[in-house]
């Protein structure tokens, strides 16, 4: 059995791996890039919803709702670490249109998931949408989903990470490197590591390259607006989904998330004009009394986007484990992925079939 495991990218993905493994006693190394700017993680609005995406592809939605059903299970196993409120909260989801015949095509499919996803909650039509989002634009038509929960990505991590450090996980900043071998190294050092997990989100593919593969994972910006609406408690506010259109939602401390673009720039982690205003402008079409709410930061990231859409999750070589490409549902889904990395890169079964999500689907020789 494989006694130590290295986890490139210390996001959701590997902070999940780290904290499953040191549960099982298996000896970690965490290794984070010094500059962590862009991490997709750090930057999600936190939107467990996954009922309403993904039609036309099973395997990619029964992934995401296994990820969202995963959630109590591991709030339960951080409880028993000592981490009880790494930022999940139920808050349910209004999915929003200018008319009602606009969420036919949705109501349908709720309809339809349902019975194999009693997580979902009950499905209803609000009487009064601005009721529960106080700032919506009226005559809005709505559908509420009960079972939507939103999390705070940099929360749950943080508490996966404390836990496995508690548990003797070790966490190392540097320069992460692997040899045609998969042997992977820290700023030219070699770790000596059994198997090697790479979670480095967008970054994943050009890790790779030694091994004789380039994976098709490339960075996707999302830019997003957190703001504050002082002496307005927002913690218990839905989340809102326009069926065209940025999302809201809202969080402790007053706070409300507007979100996100969807940009294809590269590794260019600049927050433009152009983008906040485009994403600004759509979401106070949609809920104006936002806009008298303080802007208190911009927060930007790199989705891992692949070229068919889906997961990048196993073996990519021997000893070698990848877990990318989640693209916009990271934090619904990053950490089961970090579980199922864990179970393969110790050799143990995993509880959904990987075959849909292979890297070797999508690489090319490197020349």
């Amino acid at each position: 059995m494989r006694t130590h495991i290295a986890i490139v990218g210390s996001g959701i993905v590997g902070a999940a791996a780290a904290y499953r493994l040191r549960k099982k006693g298996v000896a970690v190394t965490i290794v984070e890039r010094a500059d962590s700017r862009g991490q997709a993680t750090a930057a999600g609005a936190g939107i467990i919803c996954p009922w309403v995406d993904h039609d036309g592809d099973d395997a990619w939605y029964g992934f995401a709702r296994e990820g969202a059903r995963a959630y109590p299970t591991l709030l339960e196993e951080l409880a028993g670490d000592g981490e009880t409120d790494p930022g999940y909260a139920r808050t349910g989801a209004l999915l929003t249109a200018d008319d009602a015949a606009g969420l036919d095509d949705v109501a349908a499919l709720l309809r339809d998931r349902s019975p194999l996803a009693p997580e979902m909650g009950e499905v209803s039509v609000p009487d009064d949408p601005g009721g529960l989002f106080p700032p919506l634009t009226k005559d809005l038509a709505a559908l509420f989903v009960g079972g939507a929960a939103r999390v705070d990505g940099r929360g749950v991590r943080d508490a996966m990470l404390r836990a496995a450090a508690q548990r003797g996980a070790m966490l190392r900043t540097g320069t992460a490197g692997l040899d045609a071998k998969g042997r992977l190294s820290i700023n030219g050092e070699p770790i000596g590591a059994d198997a090697v997990i790479l979670a480095a989100g967008a970054w994943t593919g050009e890790l790779c390259a030694p091994l004789g593969h380039r994976l098709s994972v490339r960075p996707e910006r999302g830019q997003i607006v957190h703001a504050e609406l002082p002496g307005t408690d927002t913690s218990g506010w839905p989340i809102v989904l326009p069926r065209v259109g940025p999302y809201l939602l809202g969080f402790p401390g007053s706070r409300v998330v507007f979100g996100a673009t969807c940009e294809e720039a590269g590794f260019d982690g600049r927050a433009t004009v152009g983008g906040l205003s485009g994403l600004l402008s759509a979401g106070l079409t949609v809920a104006p009394g936002l806009a008298s709410a303080t802007a208190l930061e911009i927060r930007v990231g790199f989705r891992p986007m692949t070229g068919d859409g889906r997961p990048m999750i196993g073996s990519l070589a021997p000893g070698v484990v990848v877990a990318t490409g989640l693209s916009a549902y990271g934090l619904t889904t990053g950490p089961l992925a970090g579980c199922l990395a864990a179970d393969l890169a110790i050799g143990e079964p995993t509880t959904i079939d990987l075959t849909p999500f292979t890297p070797l689907r999508e690489t090319d020789p490197v020349s």
